[in-house]
């Protein structure tokens, strides 16, 4: 199985030698990784990876190779449950009458409502409808149903209708370097292309060699600087949540767009865009960019796209503190508007189909905050934002 992981590796593109691999087997017959599949894992990723860029990937060649390993052993030791069958059997899927039933306490009572929770719940709690538990119909906790709730202690999406997460989410950075399965993206995106000849003269003019050789009667070698791109992009890519359903799309348009703009800049937000962003999910919590200093650092003359549902809480776009993970000082409706005056040259790319986008309300006010130029992530779509970026 070992020998099927490192050329796993290798098929995901993982930079991983054969050296590394001797010390991971060193390691385990020195005793080390063998006591529970995360101290295997957690040993592994330390020999095998150098750079963090890679650990994505081998998260995901890890998951297919052991999926299911640590629950199998658990069985054979002890006749215990598998934690993920209980937790199957806690999932409570309502009607739609029942669901209907429900009340949304709206953002105050809601936030007063959990702090009065925390101060008085002493003990689990499971299928009811007030206290924090789980498969309830309470507005706090994990594997149930509430139309406005905060999730507290499920670590993915069910229904998509929390306005708050209490746990921390961990997200994976887009591969720029997906092998494109829509060609026409690029094909799309080179509308956006302006040429300019930049740098050094390094290549042939030979339209210029042959005028000025024949004007002075002896072979005169002209060259001239490169032909390139130099339009400059700013992208703001959607990362997480709703968006996980999308996220080989979005590869294929970041492929794309860095083999189209060599002068691409990008950034991740969550839902919508408030103080800050980050360049790398798996330091997003410790490494954060003010957005001013993205607004102050890059000129007007930008083309800024972002990529992203639209798909939140209305409270998310219009309430300071209504971030789904974070308390933010300021509504998303003021950084919204504080990036469209910054950046005259703005659209939205959006995955979900434009016949859809009436369903969903966050979608209709952040397509009003850019000013109607919000496009579905089609060719057609992207290649009606491109005519826009260039009026």
């Amino acid at each position: 199985m070992l020998l099927n992981f490192f050329t796993a590796l290798k098929d995901a593109q993982i930079p991983v030698t054969l050296r590394e691999y001797l010390t991971l087997m060193e390691a385990l017959e020195a005793g080390l990784g063998e006591t529970s599949i995360d101290t295997f894992y957690a040993l592994a990723r330390t020999i095998l990876i150098k750079d963090e860029r890679n650990l994505d990937k081998f998260d995901r060649v890890f998951a297919t190779l052991f999926r299911g390993l640590e629950s199998l052993l658990q069985a054979m030791g002890q006749a215990e449950i598998p934690a993920d069958w209980l937790r199957k059997l806690a999932d409570k899927y309502l009607t739609e009458e029942e669901k209907a039933q429900i009340e949304a306490l709206g953002w105050d009572r809601l936030m007063e409502t959990l702090a009065q929770r925390l101060a008085e719940q002493k003990e689990r709690h499971a299928g009811g409808n007030k206290w924090i538990g789980t498969a309830g119909t309470s507005p706090f906790g994990a594997h149930g149903y509430h139309p406005e709730g905060i999730r507290i202690g499920q670590s993915t999406s069910r229904n998509g209708r929390a306005v708050k997460v209490w746990d921390q989410r961990t997200y994976k950075d887009l591969d720029g370097n997906v092998e494109l399965g829509i060609r026409n993206i690029k094909i799309a995106l080179r509308r956006l292309r302006k040429f300019a000849r930049t740098g050094a003269p390094d290549e042939l003019d030979l339209e210029g060699t042959i005028k000025d050789s024949a004007n002075k009667g002896y072979i005169d070698v002209k060259l001239r600087p490169e032909r390139r791109n130099a339009v400059k992009v700013l992208v703001f890519f959607d990362i997480g949540g709703s968006m996980d359903g999308h996220v080989r799309l979005v590869e294929e348009l970041f492929s794309a767009a860095k083999t189209e703009f060599k002068h691409m800049q990008h950034f991740y937000f969550h839902n919508c865009l408030y103080e800050s962003v980050w360049k790398n999910n798996q330091r997003r919590w410790i490494d954060r960019t003010p957005t001013w200093d993205v607004l102050n650092r890059f000129g007007s003359d930008y083309k800024v796209i972002f990529v992203g549902d639209a798909s939140m809480s209305a409270w998310e776009i219009t309430q300071p503190g209504g971030a789904v993970e974070y308390t933010n000082e300021e509504a998303g409706t003021v950084w919204m508007e504080r990036v469209t005056r910054a950046f005259p040259h703005l659209i939205w790319l959006n995955p979900i189909p434009e016949k859809q986008w009436a369903y969903t309300e966050s979608i209709g006010m952040l397509n009003n905050l850019v000013t109607k130029r919000m496009y579905p992530l089609t060719l057609s779509g992207l290649e009606a934002g491109m005519r826009e970026l260039v009026r």
